[in-house]
C-alpha cells in the first residue's frame, strides 16, 4: 500500500494505527527517562563512577540521535510496520540487557541498543500516522494524540522505576519494558497495515553511517567533556564529528539518493519544525532531565517524589497536547510552536529564584505553566514534522525532526551540567545558585527557539 492510495478499511484501521504508533512512542519515551529516578540506586549496583553515572543517563540519547534519520527513511522506503515491529523488538532486546546488566559498561551499551530501536519506533509511527490519518482535522487530531505519548512517556518512566525500585530494584522496571515491547513488536505485525513511499529515494548506505557516527562521536564527545573539556578523549571525539558530518554533508550535496535533502533546510516550515525541536530538547527536557537529582540532593526529596514533580510536568503536558486540536484553525503551526516555547520559557523562568528552604510546592507553578506549553508544543511537533516534508516522505520528517530534538536535549544536559554545578560548588547553596542559572539559561535557549521559528515565515 502506497501513500497515493489510501486504505479504505476506514476509521477502525485508522484507531488501531493510532494506537499502536502512540504506544510505540510511550514505551520508547518511557525508557529514555526510566534512569532519572533511579540513578542513585543504578549507579551503586552496578558500581558506576561519576563517568558512569553521566553514561547511564546519556548514553539512549546516541542511539536515538544516531539512528532516527536512517530509520525514517528506511521505513519510507521498505515498509513503516516492519521497521516499526522490529524496532520495537530491538528496544526490548535492549530492556532485557538492561535488567541483567553486571557492570556499567554492559548497561550503557543496551541502553544505546535500546535507542537504536526506540529511533526506529519513533520515525516509523509518524509515517504510519500521516499514511492512516489524511491531512486536515483529523491528521491534527492524531497529532495531539503522539504529542501526549511523548509526554505521558516522559511521566511515566521515572514513575514506573521508582515505583518498582522502592518494591523491589530498579532492573524490574527494564523486564516490564521487555514484555511490553516485545507485545507491542506482535501487535504491530498483526493489526498494522503496512505502507510505504510510492517514490522510493533508495538506500545512502554511507550517508547513513558518515551520519551516524557524526552525531554518536559528538554525543559521545559531550557525555566525555563534563569530566574535563581539555582532556584528549573529547578534543579527538569532537575533531572526528566535525569531519564525518562535513563529509555527510557533502555527500548528500552530490547525491542522487540522498537520505535527507539538505535543500529542506531553505523550506521555512522544515525549518522551523527542526529548529523548535532543537530547542524544546535544549531547553524544557534538558532542564527535566536534572531536576530529579537536584531535588534528591538539594532539597532531600527522595526518588519516588521527584517521579511525582516531574509527572507534574509531563501530564500536564498529556492533558494539553490532547486539547490542542481545539486551538483555532487561524493559529498556523508555525505560531503554534512559537507559543509553545515562549510558554516552556515562562513555565521555566518561574523555577527560578530557589532558596535552600525552598519545598515542592514552590517548583509546581511553573512546572504546570511548562506542562502546558509542551503539550501545545509536543501536539504542533508532530504535525509539522510530517507537514513540512513531501508526501509520503512522513518517516524521514520525524526522523529529522526528533533527530533535533535529541541532539538538542544532549548539548543542552551538558550546558545544564557545567551551568548548574560549577567547579568547586559541592555546597548547597552553590547548587541552588547553579539551579537558578540553569534554568534560566534553558528558557533563554526557548526564547532563541521561538524568536527563530517566528521569523521562519513562508517566502511568498
Amino acid at each position: 500500500m502506497t501513500d497515493t492510495a489510501p486504505s479504505p478499511a476506514g476509521t477502525a484501521n485508522s484507531t488501531r494505527a493510532l494506537t499502536i504508533a502512540a504506544l510505540g512512542t510511550l514505551l520508547t519515551l518511557m525508557a529514555f527517562t526510566a534512569p532519572l529516578a533511579t540513578i542513585n540506586s543504578t549507579a551503586a549496583d552496578l558500581m558506576s563512577d561519576a563517568a558512569g553515572r553521566t553514561w547511564i543517563l546519556s548514553s539512549m540519547s546516541i542511539g536515538l540521535a544516531a539512528a532516527l534519520l536512517t530509520t525514517g527513511t528506511v521505513a519510507d522506503d521498505f515498509g513503516r510496520r516492519r521497521t516499526f515491529a522490529v524496532g520495537a523488538a530491538v528496544l526490548a532486546v535492549g530492556a532485557i540487557a538492561c535488567a541483567v546488566s553486571p557492570n556499567t559498561l554492559i548497561f550503557v551499551v543496551a541502553r544505546i541498543v535500546q535507542g537504536l530501536g526506540g529511533a526506529a519506533v519513533i520515525a516509523s509511527s509518524l509515517g504510519i500516522i500521516a499514511h492512516t490519518h489524511p491531512a486536515g482535522p483529523v491528521r491534527a487530531k492524531a497529532s495531539g494524540v503522539w504529542g501526549a505519548s511523548v509526554g505521558a512517556g516522559i511521566a511515566l518512566g521515572p514513575l514506573l522505576a521508582a515505583v518498582l525500585d522502592r518494591w523491589a530494584s530498579w532492573r524490574e522496571a527494564y523486564v516490564v519494558l521487555t514484555i511490553a515491547t516485545l507485545a507491542l513488536a506482535v501487535a504491530a505485525h498483526l493489526l498494522v497495515e503496512e505502507s510505504r513511499s510510492d517514490a522510493p529515494r533508495g538506500l545512502d548506505p554511507i550517508g547513513a553511517l558518515l551520519l551516524a557516527t557524526g552525531i554518536a562521536a559528538l554525543l559521545a564527545a559531550l557525555v566525555e567533556g563534563r569530566q574535563g573539556w581539555t582532556a584528549v578523549t573529547p578534543i579527538v571525539l569532537f575533531v572526528l564529528a566535525a569531519l564525518l558530518l562535513a563529509a555527510f554533508v557533502v555527500l548528500e550535496l552530490r547525491s542522487a539518493t540522498a537520505m535527507l535533502d539538505l535543500a529542506l533546510f531553505r523550506h521555512p516550515p522544515f525549518l522551523a519544525a527542526t529548529v523548535a525541536a532543537l530547542a524544546t530538547g535544549g531547553g524544557i527536557i534538558a532542564l527535566m532531565s536534572y531536576m530529579p537529582g537536584f531535588l534528591g540532593t538539594v532539597l532531600g526529596i527522595d526518588a519516588l517524589g521527584a517521579a511525582l514533580l516531574l509527572f507534574g510536568w509531563s501530564a500536564t503536558s498529556v492533558v494539553t497536547a490532547l486539547l490542542a486540536r481545539r486551538l483555532p484553525a487561524s493559529l498556523s503551526g508555525r505560531a503554534q510552536l512559537a507559543v509553545g516555547l515562549v510558554g516552556v520559557a515562562i513555565g521555566m523562568v518561574m523555577l527560578t529564584g530557589l532558596s535552600e528552604t525552598a519545598s515542592w510546592p514552590r517548583l509546581l507553578p511553573g512546572l504546570l505553566v511548562a506542562g502546558v506549553a509542551s503539550g501545545v508544543l509536543n501536539a504542533a511537533l508532530g504535525r509539522e514534522a510530517v507537514a513540512s516534508v513531501p508526501a509520503g516522505r512522513g518517516g524521514m520528517g520525524s526522523g529529522a525532526n526528533n533527530t533535533a530534538r535529541y541532539v538538542g536535549s544532549a548539548i543542552g544536559v551538558t550546558v545544564v551540567a557545567v551551568v548548574a554545578v560549577p567547579a568547586g560548588a559541592n555546597e548547597a547553596g552553590g547548587l541552588v545558585h547553579g539551579w537558578n542559572t540553569a534554568a534560566l539559561v534553558t528558557a533563554a535557549i526557548s526564547v532563541l527557539g521561538a524568536v527563530v521559528v517566528a521569523a521562519s515565515r513562508s517566502r511568498r
